[in-house]
């Protein structure tokens, strides 16, 4: 039997209000009264219940293993496919370089953004629930606002990058097949169309999964299936250096004059292509954006902060070893041709069913991965309606669907069709720009610098009240700066990237 949904207020149970303990905080935010430091020192569990935590909320489940999982799921997206042809751009020396630089950059300030969960005592404190919410309690002003919007239109990105990635390993599968069956002779063009519609009608149903701590099985699975396809991907590489006996590419990256699908590569496009590979990379390691929701997962003891510091040097240690061996192998294995997603871009053709259970991971993969982004999405409009609406039945109440082998379901209407329209959208918008490398690049670009660097240096300053034009505070301001020109640097080569496959394109007829 599924827990009561955190994102509504009251249901109406038999035609009565039952009152919803649990979810009491949604709409009561504003006003919830700060516990008194006093009173914490002397019975710091005060508030304990075997159901509910000291906010009123469900009791929470997550563990080191639970984080662990979302994290990777998050991380080890439809981004590492896209790695070696990023390493390809930058060469030997910038390309693995610039990966352990986002590498460390993630994991410093994600341990930063990891004591904002609470507010004041980094064990006792109120809860922030959301990345807003802790923007608010930290910094407040415009700066929340700004917070939101950066935050939530990544998490549409996301959802549209990862039902083009989906759509492309769909592709690839039938691709792979064509091409085996004619030997090589038939181009196997094919419409990505058909592939979103189906991507998107398999998110509809996984979005009717009320809350965020329930879709954590759906996070293991999709955490065991990036290993399996980077696994794939690696081992592909390795037997094609073996095969080949040297390592191609060059310590600069792509030569200027190299004849490419899109034409020869001159010095200018050198430039964007280079910029669009920090944006690819700087997808690959994006998961700042939910790390307050997945932190409001951990249960307690050990405090949050903790468990979320161990889990995401674990975890980011974890990923960034299969990044330099994917992306490095790929780089090894292709040189300047290294394709721009080395399961689907066909530098691979043998063995077929290889690459087969490799695409059908990463489709396994990205629906997890799909709703893990959207669900804090999810939970932020349907809370922001629940205050707005509270006593429309449409937006709060919820009516108990017996579902045979799994128990009661609750449905409500508002959710339902909410999450219905959204994953409809994000499917349109795929289908009318089906460009993966140059998405992926400006979703990196655009969510990289506020999201995973500014807003944590600056909460955490104000969190410690570090002085400024001290050491520290310059040591954080330098770190900040230069990753602010990083992110312009990717985004301005990742749209110059939508321009030049604009010329080419049609809206909705785009072939593989």
């Amino acid at each position: 039997m599924l827990p009561r949904s955190r994102t509504l207020p009251s249901r109406i149970h038999h035609g009565a209000i039952e009152e919803r303990h649990d979810i009491r905080h949604y709409l009561q935010v504003e006003v919830q009264p700060k516990i008194q430091a006093e009173t914490e020192a002397i019975n710091p569990q005060a508030n304990y219940s075997k159901c509910f935590d000291e906010d009123g909320r469900l009791k929470r489940t997550g563990t080191f293993w639970t984080a662990t999982a979302h994290i990777i799921t998050a991380v080890i997206g439809s981004g590492v496919l896209s790695l070696a042809w990023a390493i390809a751009q930058l060469g030997w020396v910038a390309g693995p370089a610039v990966l352990l630089l986002f590498a460390l950059v993630n994991i410093y300030t994600s341990s930063l953004l990891a004591q904002c969960y609470r507010a004041g005592d980094p064990v006792t404190g109120q809860r922030n629930y959301t990345y807003m919410d802790a923007v608010k309690a930290n910094l407040g002003g415009k700066k929340v606002m700004l917070c939101g919007l950066i935050q939530y239109v990544n998490l549409f990105g996301i959802a549209i990058g990862y039902t083009i990635a989906a759509s492309v390993s769909m592709m690839a599968i039938k691709r792979s097949n064509c091409f085996h069956k004619s030997g090589g002779k038939d181009p196997c063009h094919m419409s990505s169309n058909g592939y979103m519609i189906t991507f998107g009608i398999i998110e509809v149903l996984f979005s009717q999964i009320p809350d965020f701590d329930q879709v954590w099985w759906l996070s293991i699975v999709a955490a065991v299936m990036s290993f399996t396809y980077s696994s794939v991907g690696l081992g592909l590489g390795i037997g094609k250096v073996a095969e080949s006996g040297n390592f191609k590419g060059s310590l600069l990256g792509i030569s200027i004059g190299t004849v490419t699908h899109a034409g020869i590569v001159t010095a200018t496009q050198k430039m964007w292509r280079s910029l669009q590979a920090l944006g690819a990379i700087a997808f690959a390691y994006s998961f700042s954006i939910i790390l307050i929701e997945i932190q409001d997962t951990i249960r307690s003891p050990p405090a949050e902060h903790k468990t979320m510091k161990k889990a995401t040097l674990f975890s980011i240690t974890v990923t960034t070893v299969f990044y330099l061996l994917c992306g490095c192998m790929g780089y090894a294995s292709f040189g300047d041709f290294a394709p721009g997603n080395l399961l689907t871009g066909f530098g691979f053709y043998n063995p077929y069913w290889l690459l087969d259970i490799a695409n059908i991971a990463i489709v396994v993969h990205l629906v997890g991965a799909y709703q893990v982004f959207c669900q804090p999405l999810f939970a932020f409009i349907e809370k922001w309606s629940a205050r707005r609406w509270a006593k429309s039945d449409f937006v709060t109440a919820e009516y108990d669907i017996p579902i045979p082998f799994f128990g009661l379901y609750q449905l409500n209407f508002f959710r339902l069709v909410w999450r219905t329209i959204f994953v409809i959208l994000t499917t349109l918008i795929s289908m009318l720009m089906p460009f993966f490398n140059d998405v992926v690049g400006i979703l990196g670009a655009f969510g990289f610098w506020p999201l995973t660097v500014f807003f944590p240096i600056e909460m955490y300053i104000s969190q410690k009240k570090i002085a400024p034009w001290t050491s520290r505070w310059i040591g954080l301001q330098i770190i900040s700066v230069t990753c602010l020109f990083i992110s312009i640097a990717a985004a301005v080569g990742s749209f110059a990237g939508v321009v030049l496959d604009l010329k080419t394109y049609k809206p909705f007829k785009t072939t593989y």
